[in-house]
């Protein structure tokens, strides 16, 4: 991923020459000017944008919940010496937007120093539905000694696909999004509704892989696809799912890192093509009461770097010892790292009984109920679908922890239990029942410390203790309805 020193400013001028060059002699252009999404050096860069006539320009990174945090600056300063700089104590934020007083191992840095943005121009692309040509490129961070901030999230995923790469492995991965599309809620106190669609009304539940219910926003799913394209984002199927307005996009299977990018700007591109369709799309876990929560599934796949080949099948196509320690290791650990997948309190609202969820760790072949199932597939497409995140997760640390897990099966050569050809997501729930439960358990992994590293575990504990107290000081409708004049 290219991540070169920054030029100086007199080469803008020079790739705008080059671009003019170019066009007053009608000649096909170098194939990376047409690329729509990411280049190979600052050279190209700046050739990139005067081709475009990109005005502006905004790095951006994810912060712990993934939300987009950066800088926005003219073009022209991008391409020169300027550094860019983001305060540490925004990644021990909460969602709310308060610091939460230090405990146990977290803590902040005492001088508060600044990170260093250094984009990753493989992931440049437009912005589409910016009125001024604009651009955007994601960020890595690094510290004062020029090494990459190990908490940060996309510094946690390359760690892990680092870990992979060290055994001569290569992870795969293929993520599904689910949100829902509401009416515009400004009041909070307020129950959220389904927008209104194209044939006057509400749509309601049961309307899974409908295309009629997808019909219903023709002009939303629209913009979502020209946006995506203008930013070079491919997306392999969208279907309507079961609750009112809830819909699912599924990606196309790639690199672990190249994969959490799009999820990202992907949930940017639904939330703005929605705001143009004057709607709301929501990633909450559970956003309404008595309907299907929202997952973010995640299918993964491991092969060997030399061969190609898939590490899950054997030579004559069966399962080998790899494929069953890791889903032994997903079993084991991923109760224990629940909180990457499932980060909020509303979280826990979707991991329930009878709600189309998971709600312990067993897996079985094409077996829905599970939280861990075996879709059917040839040998080379043997993969595991994980579906306990949920889509209010940030995507580098969903994928994170899950291939985590799997890894640390894999390595410990742990044996999962016998599958199930039963429906496995009715009765007791075995995962963690609460934030505070998850957050313990994640804190006592110790097998964690080196494959996501200590100072990450305890900075997502102590936000995530922090959004709990935040939480607290709020009195739901539940206690007023029941306790008010019960008690």
């Amino acid at each position: 991923m290219a991540k070169e020193t920054m030029k100086s400013g007199g080469a803008q001028g020079v790739a705008e020459k080059a671009v003019r060059a170019v066009k007053a002699k009608r000649t096909k252009p170098p194939a990376f000017l047409e690329k729509k999404y990411g280049v190979a050096n600052w050279k190209q860069a700046e050739e990139w944008l005067a081709w475009r006539s990109i005005e502006d320009l905004e790095c951006i990174t994810p912060d712990l919940a993934g939300v987009p945090r950066g800088k926005m600056m003219p073009s022209n300063k991008f391409t020169s010496q300027t550094s860019l700089a983001l305060p540490s104590a925004l990644f021990r934020q909460t969602i709310s937007g308060e610091y939460p007083e230090e405990t146990g191992d977290f803590r902040y840095d005492p001088h508060d120093g600044d990170l260093k943005l250094m984009p990753d121009l493989s992931t440049l692309s437009a912005v589409p539905w910016e009125s001024d040509p604009t651009a955007q490129v994601i960020c890595d961070l690094v510290g004062s000694d020029g090494e990459e901030v190990g908490y940060t999230p996309r510094a946690v995923l390359k760690k892990v696909v680092a870990a992979y790469e060290k055994k001569g492995w290569k992870p795969i991965v293929a993520p599904e999004i689910e949100f829902y599309l509401v009416a515009r809620n400004t009041d909070p106190d307020y129950q959220l509704q389904p927008p209104v669609g194209r044939s006057g009304r509400p749509i309601a539940g049961g309307q899974a892989y409908s295309i009629a219910g997808v019909n219903e926003f023709d002009d939303l799913i629209d913009d979502i696809y020209h946006f995506c394209e203008g930013q070079g984002l491919e997306i392999d199927t969208l279907i309507h799912e079961e609750g009112p307005s809830q819909l699912e996009i599924n990606l196309r299977h790639g690199d672990p890192v190249a994969l959490a990018d799009q999820v990202f700007l992907m949930k940017r591109t639904i939330r703005e093509a929605a705001l143009k369709q004057d709607m709301f799309a929501t990633f909450m876990a559970k956003p309404m009461q008595g309907e299907a929560g929202n997952a973010m599934h995640i299918h993964q796949s491991v092969v060997d770097i030399k061969t190609g080949k898939n590490i899950f099948s054997a030579p004559d196509g069966s399962e080998t010892e790899l494929f069953r320690s890791f889903i032994g290791g997903m079993q084991h650990y991923i109760p224990k790292a629940l909180v990457m997948m499932a980060p909020y309190v509303n979280s826990y609202r979707r991991l329930t009984p009878e709600m189309a969820a998971p709600v312990n760790t067993a897996w079985g072949y094409d077996n829905r109920t599970t939280a861990f199932r075996i879709p059917t597939s040839n040998a080379a497409g043997r993969r595991v679908e994980n579906r306990l995140p949920s889509s209010d997760a940030n995507p580098y640390l969903a994928l994170a922890a899950s291939l985590a897990c799997g890894y640390l099966g894999m390595d410990n050569g742990l044996v999962p239990t016998s599958p199930t050809a039963e429906t496995a997501n009715e009765g007791a729930i075995s995962l963690p029942r609460g934030l505070l439960e998850a957050v313990s358990l994640m804190e006592a992994e110790r097998d964690f410390d080196d494959i996501l590293g200590r100072e990450f575990t305890a900075t997502l504990a102590g936000v995530k203790r922090g959004e709990f107290e935040t939480f607290m000081r709020v009195i739901s409708p539940w206690e007023r309805e029941f306790l008010l004049l019960n008690v």
